[in-house]
């Protein structure tokens, strides 16, 4: 009996190297039997877009301005435009039925009205972040960890690919590796030291969990329930 094929959804804003890991990862023994069914970014000039076309990904433009516009410019229309875009965010990337959603670089934080529709669905959501556990959540880690360094706060750094809840970079670890922090070091180094550790960790990430989901499956078919 052959393997199951996972489906990938890869949520991204920027570049799209640690996607060009995942997609590099499903052509090699890295992640055998997974494949990326859609890249969708919240940017139309990310790059990332066109590592996927080139690689016969299937990508979607799903940008927040529009709903924006749909709703006035006070905090409760903004909170009801994120909230909107999150849930026909949500319906995009099920409509795919995925096994799992990858964050990779996805620099907008996923609201209950995304994340509940696909805890229903029992699709797991994956982050990587640029930092250890409970530290330096939110964006610019890498520089608010390089300065803490200079200021003799900490001593290393590291990245964690992560379970995503609606508490930002604080779910679940699923895998963790450290980086110590070297004298001398500019920002610039520091970051091409992590985005190394980024693209073998978000790999490794997604692998664990796809072992996760594939275990569940299996003691549910034991069991005897009906997938």
């Amino acid at each position: 009996m052959s393997k199951p094929t996972y489906k990938l959804t890869v949520l991204i804003s920027g570049n799209g190297t640690n996607l060009q890991a995942l997609i590099d990862a499903c052509t090699s023994s890295a992640l055998p039997s997974t494949r990326i069914v859609r890249v969708i970014s919240n940017r139309k000039s990310a790059y990332g877009l066109t590592r996927a076309a080139t690689a016969s990904i299937p990508t979607a433009y799903h940008n927040l301005q529009p709903y924006k516009k749909q709703h006035p410019d006070t905090a409760d229309g903004i909170s009801a435009a994120r909230s909107a875009y999150d849930a026909d965010l949500a319906a995009l990337v099920l409509a795919d039925a995925p096994d799992l959603v990858v964050c990779a670089g996805w620099m907008h934080i996923l609201a209950p009205s995304f994340l509940t529709p696909l805890a229903a669905a029992e699709v797991p959501v994956i982050n990587l972040h640029p930092a250890l556990p409970g530290e330096f959540a939110g964006a610019g880690a890498i520089e608010r960890a390089w300065e803490a360094f200079r200021k003799g706060e900490v001593k290393k750094t590291g990245v964690m690919i992560h379970e995503v809840i609606a508490e930002v970079d604080a779910g679940r670890p699923i895998v963790v590796e450290e980086v110590k922090m070297r004298e001398g070091e500019t920002l610039e180094e520091l970051e091409e030291r992590m985005h190394k550790v980024e693209h073998g960790l978000i790999v490794e990430g997604t692998k664990r969990t796809l072992k996760e989901i594939e275990e569940r499956r299996t003691k549910r078919k034991s069991e005897g329930e009906v997938w």
